[in-house]
């Protein structure tokens, strides 16, 4: 079991160092699994692990509102990796050749200028915790602070002469403030704040039921993930291929899905690929299981199906990135959001189809079954299944597909798998690791396409 260490966008500078230390097995760290997700997911995990009280090891920096909101302790003795004092930096003020000689007021000005770390993580905090504009923000925290305002001011005059230290900070401000533009904007509706307070109250009172979702399908994935790795690489993909020769009674095939899973292997990402065909394979037994007897009530229900039709549209059409928000506060990081998001995307397409299916089964099918006292129940399993299975695997197939699609979106909230090098690569900017990741992606969908698509009769 790999302990885990928490990072931020996969391809930062920061992520690449760690992963340097994990391979080199610095400070014992050969034992860890980076989880790279972002910056807001790896700070709601660690919301969760400080609300619980747990141990949590993640990428930590200054300035910035978590070192106002938690009581960090940074890991000291990486020197030799992000450099001294922690990795410490000093900003500087550029400005043209002979600027300050020209303006000697403005340079004077630069030059007192001197920002604290904590005044930064607190100017930071009003804007990304209290939501407040930059320039409300930072005439709040200049009020705030005059004597870092009387220093910035020293010496530095204004346009009529007079010393800029006489400025009344609040003076533009006001004046400002007296718009109704500027007031409609700060008497926004809080519409944000109260579904802000609805999703704390529901991981406040329902955490039980979360963490037990999570552990649930965490559990399943894993389970998934290490019953496909029980088999040598090189065993597994040769028994797929023989698998795929004698359900399709096609050799040809079979060597493409040999060749195929080797490629993979023999580009580095069949780790990677492992997990995703886990993620893809719990989502689809999910969907179906959800799915199809859905479809089957839609079909049996016309009302139904009119009521569930516009929920169908909004589900497919809806950016999948909305279903992370809240999925991510509710279940952390990991592959749980990523599914839920995979599940949600995917559901649509069985529902559908095994609707079309069953509503299709021509009536005379059912009145010859009826005739012979078949009960409806037995109408189901002995003629409107049968009659539809091409359509319900199809919609099976699709949902295949369509969960193959959300990998990316699953590596964005830590899921691991083959979107990982994928975000990686883009934001690194690296073209052979982005065609690599994207070619091994498109290898596995042609493989699961071709196993699973029925045959044609």
């Amino acid at each position: 079991m790999h302990a885990s260490l928490y990072g931020i966008e996969p391809g930062s500078a920061a992520n690449r160092l760690i992963l340097g230390m994990i391979k080199s097995n610095a400070f014992g760290l050969g034992d860890f699994k980076l989880i790279e997700s972002s910056e807001q997911g790896m700070l709601t995990e660690l919301e969760r692990a400080y609300g619980t009280r747990a141990p949590i090891v993640f990428v930590a920096w200054d300035p910035h509102p978590m070192n106002l909101r938690f009581d960090i302790d940074y890991l000291s003795g990486g020197d030799s990796t992000f450099g001294p004092d922690f990795g410490g930096a000093t900003v500087n003020t550029l400005s043209r050749a002979g600027y300050a000689a020209i303006c000697p007021n403005v340079g004077r000005l630069l030059r007192n200028l001197r920002f604290s770390v904590r005044g930064e993580s607190e100017m930071m905090s009003a804007m990304l915790d209290r939501h407040e504009q930059p320039d409300v923000a930072a005439r709040i925290w200049l009020e705030a602070h005059p004597k870092e305002v009387e220093q910035w001011l020293r010496g530095v005059s204004m346009a009529d002469g007079k010393p800029a230290s006489a400025l009344h900070i609040g003076g533009a401000a006001h004046a400002q403030a007296t718009t109704f533009e500027y007031w409609m904007a700060n008497h926004k509706i809080p519409l944000g704040d109260a579904i802000a307070a609805l999703v704390d109250a529901v991981k406040a009172h329902g955490s039980w039921l979360f963490n037990g979702i999570a552990v649930s399908i965490r559990t399943l994935i894993e389970g998934v993930s290490s019953l496909l790795s029980l088999l040598p690489a090189l065993w597994l993909a040769a028994a797929l291929g023989l698998l795929t020769g004698l359900a399709k009674r096609s050799w040809g095939l079979a060597l493409f899905v040999s060749g195929a899973l080797l490629y993979i292997l023999n580009q580095g990402y069949w780790a990677a690929m492992l997990e995703t065909l886990s993620l893809v394979l719990v989502a689809t037994l999910l969907c179906t299981l959800i799915g199809v007897p859905v479809g089957i009530a839609a079909a049996h229900h016309p009302r139904f199906f009119a009521t569930l039709r516009p929920v169908l549209d909004l589900m497919q059409t809806l950016p999948s990135f909305v279903y992370l928000i809240p999925t991510l506060v509710l279940f952390g990081l990991g592959p749980v959001p990523g599914l839920i998001s995979t599940v949600i995307f995917a559901l649509p397409a069985p529902i559908r189809l095994t609707q079309a299916g069953i509503a299709a089964v021509p009536s005379s099918f059912r009145e010859a079954g009826e005739a012979f006292g078949a009960t409806d129940l037995q109408l189901l399993w002995k003629i409107e299944l049968p009659s539809a299975a091409p359509m319900i695997m199809a919609g099976i197939t699709q949902c295949i597909m369509l969960s193959l699609s959300m990998v990316v979106i699953a590596g964005l909230v830590g899921a691991g798998g083959l979107g990982v090098p994928v975000i990686r690569a883009l934001n690194s900017v690296q073209v052979g690791m982005g065609f690599e990741a994207g070619f091994a992606i498109v290898l596995l969908a042609i493989v699961l396409d071709r196993v699973c698509r029925p045959r044609r009769r």
